[in-house]
């Protein structure tokens, strides 16, 4: 940020302040660009019946129904809850396998 650091010597004019951020990866949600992605376990009878569940999400749980005859690794996907587009553009997915 210009002029906004701390006082040059001898009444000299401020100097720039250098800001630096470290982000941390988050412990459930893995994020590739736009989009999120994580991972549950659901009961074998849950799966093999199917169901409702609540996904987590940025903005809280969602439900997601669950079809009869789900195998492992299926991949869910729910539109618009991934993360927000700093240009104002719409928001990324969420992936739920």
């Amino acid at each position: 940020m210009n002029g906004e650091g701390e006082a040059g010597t001898e009444r000299g004019g401020p100097g720039d302040l250098y800001v630096v951020i470290h982000v941390g990866e988050h412990p459930f949600f893995e994020r590739r660009g736009p989009n999120l992605y994580c991972s549950l376990s659901i009961p074998f009878p849950q799966a093999t019946l199917g169901g409702e569940i609540a996904v987590p999400t940025l903005e809280g749980e969602r439900p997601l129904k669950i079809p009869s005859g789900t195998g492992s690794g299926t991949v869910f996907r729910l539109r618009g809850q991934g993360v927000p587009n700093l240009n104002g553009g719409r928001r990324g997915d969420l992936f739920v396998e």
